[in-house]
């Protein structure tokens, strides 16, 4: 495994993170690709054997079970201080004020209903899940910099927004003197790179890190084109950009992967990880030998022609996920 600081911070993470989003209570009505706490257990264990310290989640995968499940995960697998742990919140949790959005009533409730979820007293990466129009910028950041000097958060970070309001949201926490974020979990991968054009550039200068969503786009880019996995058929999240229009790309991840002799995953890993401002892609795995190939896409490293070859056929389309 690879480590390396989040951003400009001191904050070391593995280069592989675990997502979360899979890991629910099955009777809260979730995702029909969701795996339960017994399920999910050796996937956990992988990632601890792997080196794997970063575990993202967020308040509503699962209506907070998967909070609770990666919780007693670190409580059986691991030590507290062997992990970041990171969460997000603004997405809906319930209705009426403070159930979601980014209002200070929202942070400070939130942030203590996932602590007690995690079974911790702190979080590791604190990220608003999206931006809030209807919240002022300056009343987010002054809550977020209170829950840090409060010691419930040690970092913050963001998710999914356009360019121009995550700049508008560091700028106000540079002008006041505020905790800045220190990442944006974004979706990036071969068929979705629209991040490229503006956020990139913006992190970049910020000094912040990237933390790629959907870097495998589902699965799409791990099988010949066509193939489906469940997540794939009945995930709606981000599934706009993909298309018959994709296929090439999907034909060379296949090509190149078949010459070296590895899974395709490998290979649409390894261009993601080849970004300079990617810190960590986070890989939500349902079985243990996704993170295995995850972990060896760090080994991995695509000459120009190969580069050159997956991006050559890349058609502009919106971004997606926000």
């Amino acid at each position: 495994m690879e480590y390396l600081p989040l951003g400009r911070s001191d904050l070391s993470v593995s280069r592989i993170a675990l997502g979360c989003m899979g890991f629910a209570d099955p009777a809260r009505g979730v995702n029909p690709w969701a795996l339960d706490e017994q399920s999910a257990a050796p996937i956990f264990r992988r990632a601890v054997e792997l080196g794997i310290t970063l575990w993202d989640t967020a308040n509503v995968y699962g209506g907070g079970t998967s909070e609770e499940i990666v919780g007693r995960a670190v409580q059986k697998y691991t030590r507290r201080e062997d992990v970041v742990i990171a969460t997000k919140l603004g997405l809906p949790m319930h209705n009426g004020p403070g159930g979601s959005g980014l209002s200070r009533k929202a942070i400070l409730s939130q942030v203590d209903a996932s602590l007690t979820r995690l079974a911790t007293d702190y979080i590791d990466l604190y990220q608003v899940h999206r931006f809030d129009p209807g919240t002022p910028v300056d009343e987010t950041m002054e809550a977020l910099h209170e829950v840090v000097a409060a010691g419930k958060v040690r970092y913050i970070g963001a998710s999914s927004m356009w360019a121009w309001q995550f700049a508008k949201m560091q700028h106000s926490a540079t002008h006041h003197g505020r905790t800045r974020f220190v990442s944006m979990q974004n979706q990036y991968n071969l068929v979705q790179r629209e991040e490229e054009r503006e956020m990139f550039p913006l992190l970049a200068d910020q000094g912040v890190s990237s933390l790629p969503w959907c870097p495998l786009a589902k699965g799409y880019l791990a099988r010949p084109y066509g193939q489906m996995t469940g997540r794939s058929a009945s995930d709606p999240i981000g599934q706009r950009f993909f298309g018959d229009v994709d296929r090439p790309i999907v034909d060379v991840v296949q090509r190149i992967a078949a010459r070296r002799e590895v899974p395709m995953a490998q290979v649409a890993l390894a261009w993601v990880l080849g970004n300079p401002t990617v810190a960590a892609p986070v890989i939500g795995a349902t079985s243990p030998a996704h993170l295995d190939d995850a972990v060896a896409a760090l080994a991995v490293q695509l000459d120009e022609t190969e580069i050159d070859d997956l991006e050559s056929r890349y058609k502009p389309r919106s971004p997606t996920g926000f």
